[in-house]
């Protein structure tokens, strides 16, 4: 029997937060869902933060996930909205925290990267290749959705590359000893 695990991805935001949920089983991931959490209707940045807080809440306990995996604030040139971006993800982080997830932080490069095999991939790029990996019919119109599940891929990959103690002799061994990796 193979052990099985849920990862919440987050891609944190004061408007607009995007969330994936995959299950691991062995070493294979599935999509259980994904979705955004919008908060542009409210004014106050509190009230912003506290809706987030409860709905980050709400996941976890529907979805019981084992690991939250969330993308690192990008370092760009509007300070203000660095720290906006930064109070986002920490609310997400206390989320976690409050129901004593381990949390993991990924730079949004290394999500790109790790998805696409290109650190500048652009979100429809994402967004194309994970409609390609879980097989999803049609790609959602806000691609922070994507953008929270592929934080959790992210997450997937690292984890089981950081388990695998195996060296490969040939792609051919690579493909063999990882059908879940290839599509």
């Amino acid at each position: 029997m193979s052990k099985e695990r849920i990862i919440l991805g987050i891609d944190p935001g004061t408007n607009i937060m995007g969330y994936g949920i995959i299950k691991v089983t062995g070493s294979l991931p599935s999509l259980v869902c994904l979705g955004i959490i919008e908060l542009k209707k409210y004014n106050d940045h509190y009230i912003k933060l506290k809706k987030l807080f409860d709905r980050t809440i709400q996941l976890i306990d529907q979805y019981h996930p084992d690991e939250l995996a969330i993308e690192a604030p990008f370092y760009g040139r509007n300070v203000q909205s660095m720290l906006l971006l930064g109070r986002a993800q920490g609310v997400a982080i206390s989320a976690g925290l409050n129901r004593s997830i381990p949390i993991f932080e990924y730079a949004p490069r290394k999500i790109k990267l790790a998805i696409t095999g290109h650190g500048n991939a652009s979100k429809e790029q994402v967004a194309a290749l994970l409609q390609s990996i879980f097989k999803i019919d049609s790609i959602p119109k806000n691609l922070d959705a994507t953008d929270g599940l592929a934080v959790a891929l992210c997450h997937f990959y690292q984890k089981n590359l950081s388990q695998s103690s195996n060296s490969y002799k040939s792609w051919n061994e690579f493909i063999r000893k990882n059908p879940g990796r290839i599509k």
